[in-house]
């Protein structure tokens, strides 16, 4: 299925260059990423969460909660490809008063149940945007601009991880092992925010997250960038 011009960016070309120098378009899944979209699937008290590479036809997820058999599919068809064309955040209260998907993605999602559907670009240090944190609810619902801030926050780790992967040679068999030592230690830090987060006193699927648990989340994950920052020679 060839991908629809509406949802290229003007830099497609140095967009996808920058995807394949990270060596993790067909990785295999990572328990670190996979803790990352849990806590952001708990957080926002959201049946599914995704980190989503963008490649050129295709959308690979990295990472899945509330979607296990999901690995791939045409990048017309995934509402994901939105927030990379327009590299910015995209937020769908309700699909079904959507116009700008793609008759694929509606279809898509329409066959899912798939209602509601916030969107932050992964982007890398070159700026170019490899791919997209998402939550989605089978319901619709209100997102506000701090709730955003906090999604926003959680895709700059995604990249600082993509980034220290890299840095780690976590591809190459002579490096293997130094990047099981990270993976090992960073997954305490995601855990660490998990538990924060299971304290909140749930309302509802519809309901927002307290205001409170957002500071806490934000201040956090801004600690955690700093972090992962030691991991490389010079800032991600």
């Amino acid at each position: 299925m060839s991908t629809p011009a509406s949802l290229l960016p003007p830099n497609e070309n140095k967009r996808l260059e920058t995807l394949r120098a990270y060596d993790i378009l067909h990785s295999l899944k990572e328990p670190l990423f996979t803790s990352v979209v849990e806590v952001i699937a708990t957080l926002f008290n959201v049946p599914i969460s995704l980190i989503a590479l963008v490649d050129a036809d295709e959308v690979v997820y990295k990472a899945t909660h509330g979607l296990p058999d999901l690995r791939r599919q045409p990048r017309a068809e995934a509402i994901c490809s939105m927030a990379v064309g327009r590299q910015e955040a995209v937020v769908f209260s309700d699909l079904r008063h959507t116009r700008s998907l793609t008759p694929e993605a509606k279809a898509a999602a329409q066959a899912k149940g798939l209602l509601f559907y916030a969107g932050v670009p992964l982007c890398m240090p070159s700026r170019h945007c490899i791919g997209t944190l998402c939550i989605i609810d089978h319901a619709p619902r209100a997102f506000s601009a701090p709730e955003q801030e906090v999604l926003e926050q959680f895709a700059h780790v995604v990249e600082r991880l993509i980034a220290v992967r890299q840095y780690c040679g976590a591809g190459q068999a002579r490096s293997s092992d130094h990047w099981s030592v990270v993976c090992a230690e960073l997954v305490q830090q995601v855990q660490a925010v998990m538990k924060l987060v299971q304290q909140r006193d749930s309302t509802g699927v519809s309901s927002q997250v307290p205001a409170d648990l957002l500071e806490i989340v934000d201040q956090h994950l801004t600690a955690l960038r700093w972090m992962l920052a030691d991991y490389c020679s010079g800032p991600l």
